[in-house]
């Protein structure tokens, strides 16, 4: 790990762990020693950012000097609040984790009235139903399906259909889309040479396919999004 990723985790992990934090949480956390916490936070804080605290009782990010202020009405800041937590209710578990570390680095940019407001956000998601039946989980690495999508690589899929059949499918993933207890792949199928939905959950497998379509996707993701768009419309 590079001197600048680590300080980066140091930096994260301070703004989202109860304070105060201990040095050896925060070894935990980034993964490196005690010794090289105490160094690391002695940098963060010539840097400019301001740590409270000492070794033995432990550190409280006060100001984080990498971060600029931000600014925020209080209706903006219920905005954000409330779609972090769809993402949390919806994404899988990487991007839960990922809306948690947003809202952290939104917060630590606010002054002292605006971390109040993010703390006691009005806007709730809540899905009613059986907390004991949750959506259903994939075993698939959501990971390698959004790197397919960023970088305009077709995907080798394993799908079940409807009735049970189990295809290869080669696709070019556009995008993907949370409905409400389903997650969706909206795909070009090379099967079909047609715009697919393909349900994840239906996924057995799913493997770069060694090949690009850059750069398509924003024209086709556009073309499929007006399709489904007269669909409705047409129903």
């Amino acid at each position: 790990m590079s001197r600048p990723e680590r300080l980066f985790r140091l930096l994260q992990a301070l703004r989202t762990l109860p304070a105060p934090v201990t040095g050896d949480a925060l070894a935990r956390e980034t993964g490196v020693s005690a010794r090289s916490v105490y160094r690391d936070i002695a940098t963060l804080r010539a840097g400019g950012a301001d740590i409270g605290g000492e070794r033995g009782f432990g550190y409280t990010l006060v100001d984080d000097g990498s971060l600029r202020p931000r600014t925020f009405t209080r209706i903006e800041i219920e905005a954000l609040s409330l779609g972090l937590a769809q993402v949390r209710q919806m994404g899988d578990p990487a991007l839960a984790a990922a809306a948690d570390a947003v809202l952290a680095k939104v917060a630590a940019t606010l002054p002292s009235a605006g971390q109040q407001h993010v703390l006691h956000a009005v806007s709730r998601v809540h899905r009613f139903g059986d907390a004991a039946d949750p959506a259903p989980a994939s075993a698939i690495d959501m990971e390698a399906i959004r790197q397919a999508c960023w970088r305009e690589e077709a995907l080798e899929i394993g799908y079940v259909d409807r009735d049970g059949a189990v295809t290869s499918r080669t696709v070019w993933p556009l995008a993907l889309v949370y409905v409400d207890r389903m997650l969706v792949l909206l795909a070009h199928c090379c099967l079909r040479e047609d715009f697919r939905m393909f349900r994840v959950e239906r996924m057995g497998s799913v493997a770069p396919a060694g090949a690009s379509f850059r750069p398509r996707r924003a024209g086709l993701l556009r073309s499929y999004l007006a399709r489904l768009e007269e669909e409705t419309q047409d129903r």
